[in-house]
């Protein structure tokens, strides 16, 4: 799978690469070679955080939908047992 960016991220991550490049490393890098970068990055590592972040969704899904009946479960047959305790207040 190829993980591609949006053109206005794409712009911003090699403008992100570039100052960090400016900030922590003793040289700068031009837009060509953040670009390279950029797409190595998203080619050989971007799959590795994609494969984790759906992992990470489906186990935060299955864990909602084994709580489904925890969470949503309503009580069966509840008219007559709530009109018999009001008849019993009133007494």
């Amino acid at each position: 799978m190829t993980i591609d960016l949006p053109k206005q991220a794409r712009a911003d991550a090699i403008a992100s690469l570039q100052r960090y490049f400016r900030e922590n490393m003793s040289e700068s890098i031009g837009d060509l070679a953040a670009g390279l970068l950029l797409s190595f990055i998203l080619e050989e590592i971007g799959p590795a955080i994609y494969n984790r972040a759906i992992t990470d969704a489906q186990t935060r899904l299955g864990q909602r939908v084994a709580d489904l009946s925890g969470e949503l479960f309503a009580d069966e047959f509840q008219y007559w047992p709530k009109i018999d305790a009001k008849r019993k207040d009133r007494r």
